[in-house]
């Protein structure tokens, strides 16, 4: 019987958790780190530099797990890339021949319909998730044939929506049957288990992974993350053309009146027209409402380790309950 999308992905994993794909901050050994711990590990293709350089990380990830299933005799959990396929990626056709070659197993779409990547990851098997921040973006993704959706909810890192998880998986699910990922400050395992409460198949978790041993984020960036609280996030299109959420003391660093910030307005590609604006996720950096969660600098492991036991131990609380209630 052939496998269904959820079923492949649940191979080896721990928790049924995808770590998103984090610009400049999601690299070879922070998605080893995470497969090796149990959940999918991702990484936007643009973070290779130059575009030659994707075929160096794929090839590296794919040793570096093989020899984890060799030494230890464990399937590591499958890993993905990230395209963004809209009209301003000059990368995206070299990028995607280049995932095809290497037949990555998940491909993760953003910014546009996904048409084209569609087709050629289904040439060799591999599947495909898109970024949604509303149902009639889910509706065209789904009419292009995507494997399943990623929800983009409020309080997630990056180019986020502002509709509630529980508004947005209600919406999808009246008309999409196939997996869901949820995305939106989720930083622990009781937070995953809601969202399979809600009815989506994986969690989505970036922030957390930000402030880990192995993210080449810059070590400024982790501490600042270690230090904030959830006001400590702006949602603006100032940096980047699209609403996406920020550190606010990145955002003063920069020398940007925090006030202008708030009051922007959605432009398109805002970074390429104006060169002396601060950069998004360079010069201003990058995080959702769950930074409070973090407390320390840690290895990618411990961070899911932690979230697995919380995991578990919210789902035998909820099931004791459960049979409190129907005794």
């Amino acid at each position: 019987m052939t496998q269904g999308p959820t079923e492949v992905l649940k191979a080896g994993l721990e928790l049924p958790l995808i770590g998103a794909p984090m610009f400049l901050a999601s690299g070879v050994d922070l998605v080893v780190a995470q497969c090796c711990a149990g959940v999918i590990g991702t990484f936007p293709a643009l973070n290779a530099r130059p575009a030659a350089e994707l075929d160096n990380w794929l090839v590296q990830i794919e040793a570096r797990l093989e020899a984890y299933r060799q030494t230890t005799g464990k399937t590591p959990a499958a890993y993905g890339v990230n395209l963004i396929v809209n009209d301003y990626n000059e990368r995206l056709e070299q990028d995607l021949a280049t995932l095809v070659r290497h037949k990555v197993p998940l491909v993760i779409t953003s910014l546009s319909a996904p048409d084209k990547v569609v087709e050629a990851v289904h040439s060799y098997g591999g599947l495909v998730f898109h970024d949604v921040v509303k149902a009639r973006h889910a509706r065209r993704a789904v009419a292009a044939g995507v494997d399943g959706l990623i929800l983009v909810a409020a309080g997630a890192g990056g180019h986020a929506g502002t509709l509630s998880p529980f508004a947005l998986i209600e919406e999808v699910r009246a008309f999409y049957d196939g997996p869901l990922v949820l995305s939106g400050a989720i930083a622990n395992g009781r937070a995953v288990l809601a969202a399979e409460a809600l009815g989506c198949d994986f969690a989505y978790a970036g922030t957390v992974f930000i402030p880990t041993e192995e993210s080449t984020a810059p070590l400024a960036h982790k501490e600042m993350i270690i230090a904030a609280a959830a006001d400590g996030i702006m949602y603006t299109p100032m940096f980047s053309g699209t609403p996406a959420n920020y550190l606010i003391p990145s955002i003063e660093a920069a020398g940007v009146d925090i006030d202008a910030a708030q009051q922007a307005l959605p432009q398109k590609m805002r970074a390429k027209t104006d060169s002396n604006r601060p950069k998004a996720w360079k010069d201003v950096w990058s995080a959702g409402q769950s930074v409070g969660q973090s407390q320390h600098l840690s290895p990618a492991a411990e961070v899911v380790a932690r979230m697995v036991a919380e995991y578990r131990a919210a789902r035998s609380a909820l099931c004791d309950t459960a049979s409190r209630i129907n005794k």
